[in-house]
């Protein structure tokens, strides 16, 4: 039989001769020493697959390496049944892991063990993982029913996935995957054995342990560690607001949705938003300091932070400015071009820097400075428009994504400058072994806002993802731990909220389309959250404002 297959997502497409009932990895298998990279998954006439799916004549089918998104996950979720797995073994079965956040290009995790983590209990649990990787042991899948599936996690002593199941009615099937006799519900995609799982670090860290593997950027190596301390107490907070509003997992949220008790939930986690907010003015007040740099990535609502952050720093009795970077962009012909020879406007080569920076040193001396506009129709600055000056103790606060990286401020003094990085940082998981991503809730925020406010559809903002999350990786991730402060925009509720709107643009999809695929991992993703139907007890100056739409900052 006949197939249309690309060895790689930016590759040709080409027509290739194989027998029938041959499975992805036959083909893997095939062009394997043509192939950079390890695939963990296929694109089958777009849908995501298992490398044991079978094809049929005529299919379309891509391979997927670490490289994409969907292969990430598949990887991630290997390496967690992989861990479960060697646990049992190691500790036994009343040891209690819990798949926390990303943390340090890797997976953060907890762990409940009956005389606590040692350096030894780790490096034990690492040899196991690379015994069972090395035995190239199957991981075997089986598709029940929800009232099965009821079954088997009473039995196995998951009252946690049960519950999560017992609650969401949407949910007709549920796939199990079963290594070396541990049995355990994932919603991802697995490898077919463990053979495949050969690039991992365990590390024990804190009160806990990091299990890290290859990023995106570098499929085949385990990224250099490097503290990121911020996160770390972020996440922790965020674990303390979480107890605070009594959401551990999914099923809590679903539980107060179903109970109408989510718009208390709402006031609260708002509340904890305002007081960090005011935490972080009182901070900015007692150092002194004058220019207020905010970064993060996309969707993250720097906007209405800085707004917010702004009204805060008036209650110190300061009057800040509030400015953006993007009005010191280069003219439109000097833009620097990205990989794909297409104007790079995320590189830090786009803007001005010698401008902006006699421009910010020119108002910390109290002078009046002309400001340019960006005209964006145009490609050019315009001046004469903002002749602005402030006061010798008066703060300026600037958003942009290169906020935190000094090449955008070296001409002014370090003592001058407070940094924040801003994002959503998902602290919610499904169950304990299956997170909430971080980066699929930014893209559920950007599809929404980009609907609402943007003309754009679901196709175009999952199309320009990887570009998306390309630049962040470039600009703004590097500097996190640069921050004075990172303060966490994300609200425990904010997926039910964001369900009502993302839902039916990515119903939209066709399986023609090429987002089809990411379109139904999302929708499949959706379905463990109960929707909140009713928003209107959202404050209008709250940061989901700036993509669901009533924001009294955002136009």
């Amino acid at each position: 039989m006949e197939i249309k297959l690309k060895l790689g997502y930016r590759d040709e497409w080409q027509v290739f001769c194989c027998p029938e009932e041959s499975r992805i990895e036959d083909i893997y298998k095939h062009f394997k020493d043509e192939i950079p990279y390890s695939i963990f998954a296929a694109n089958v006439n777009n849908e995501y697959k298992d490398l044991n799916h079978k094809i049929k004549d005529g299919d379309e089918v891509i391979l997927l390496d670490i490289r994409t998104q969907a292969a990430n996950y598949v990887y991630q979720y290997s390496l967690t049944l992989l861990l479960l797995r060697a646990v049992d073994e190691v500790w036994g079965r009343k040891s209690e892991i819990v798949i926390q956040n990303s943390l340090n290009k890797g997976l953060y995790i907890e762990v409940e063990k009956k005389h606590g983590l040692s350096d030894d209990d780790v490096a034990n649990l690492d040899a196991k993982m690379r015994e069972l990787v090395e035995k190239d042991l199957p991981i075997d899948l089986e598709i029940v029913s929800r009232n099965e599936a009821m079954r088997i996690l009473s039995e196995e002593g998951m009252e946690e996935k049960k519950r999560l199941l017992r609650e969401e009615l949407e949910l007709k099937f549920v796939r199990f995957y079963t290594l070396d006799g541990y049995r355990d519900f994932f919603y991802s995609l697995m490898v077919p054995s463990t053979g495949y799982l050969k690039f991992f670090e365990l590390r024990k860290y804190r009160k806990g342990m990091l299990m890290r593997f290859p990023h995106q950027t570098m499929p085949d190596k385990i990224p250099e560690f490097k503290e990121e301390n911020q996160l770390y107490r972020t996440f922790s907070e965020q674990k303390i607001w979480d107890s605070l509003l009594g959401i551990h997992y999914v099923s809590d949220l679903n539980e107060k949705i179903e109970n109408s008790e989510y718009m208390d939930l709402m006031l609260l986690s708002e509340a904890l938003h305002e007081k960090k907010i005011s935490q972080i003015a009182d901070d900015i007040k007692k150092q002194k300091k004058r220019i207020v740099l905010i970064a993060g990535p996309s969707s993250s609502g720097k906007t209405t932070f800085a707004r917010r952050l702004c009204i805060q720093l008036r209650v110190n009795g300061l009057s800040p400015l509030y400015m953006g970077t993007d009005d010191y962009f280069v003219e439109r012909a000097d833009t620097p071009l990205d990989e794909y020879g297409e104007p790079d406007f995320e590189s830090l080569r786009s803007l001005d820097i010698n401008l902006f920076n006699s421009d910010m040193n020119g108002l910390l001396r109290g002078e009046e400075v002309d400001l340019p506009t960006f005209d964006f129709m145009t490609g050019t600055k315009i001046f004469g428009k903002r002749k602005t000056s402030v006061d010798h103790d008066q703060p300026i606060v600037i958003e942009g994504i290169h906020a935190l990286n000094d090449e955008l401020t070296p001409f002014i003094p370090q003592e001058q400058k407070y940094k924040i990085y801003i994002s959503p940082l998902t602290q919610l998981n499904i169950d304990p072994h299956n997170r909430v991503p971080t980066t699929d809730e930014r893209m559920l925020r950007r599809m929404v806002r980009d609907s609402q406010f943007r003309g754009h559809d679901a196709k175009s903002t999952i199309a320009n993802w990887h570009k998306v999350r390309a630049a962040e990786d470039r600009n703004i991730f590097p500097y996190t731990d640069e921050a004075n402060v990172l303060f966490n925009s994300y609200h425990v509720y904010e997926i039910a909220v964001l369900k009502k709107y993302a839902k039916p643009l990515l119903e939209k999809i066709t399986p023609e389309d090429d987002e089809y695929a990411e379109a139904r991992r999302l929708l499949k993703f959706l379905e463990f959250f109960r929707e909140i139907d009713n928003d209107d007890v959202i404050v209008n100056n709250s940061i989901i404002r700036e993509f669901i739409g009533g924001s009294i900052f955002v136009d």
